[in-house]
């Protein structure tokens, strides 16, 4: 599923406009994606939780020549899925 195709389900689940799904959408991901930078957590029960995650520096290899390289820390979003949503996806499969 593609973001278009999420919009259309937000249509048929809600009966709001194309227009006002789309802006729906957005608006929440940019209010994750806000909160996110800030360094703070997004938890949405029974659902999941979107959270931030700091890697440290390491050190690699590059695959094309096999010489070792460092690779810098970085900051990462994670995403834990709930129990509910778990649980609901494992149902579907079952």
């Amino acid at each position: 599923m593609n973001k278009g195709e999420l919009v259309e389900a937000i249509v048929k689940e809600t009966n709001l406009s194309k227009s006002d799904s789309e802006k729906a959408l957005q608006a929440t991901l940019e209010a994750i994606t806000n909160a996110l930078k800030e360094g703070d957590k997004v938890q949405i029960t029974g659902f999941g939780t979107f959270s931030v995650r700091e890697r440290k520096a390491r050190k690699g290899r590059n695959p094309a020549t096999g010489e070792a390289i460092e690779i810098g820390a970085t900051v990462t979003p994670v995403f834990a899925a709930g129990k509910a949503f778990k649980e609901a996806v494992k149902a579907k499969k079952d």
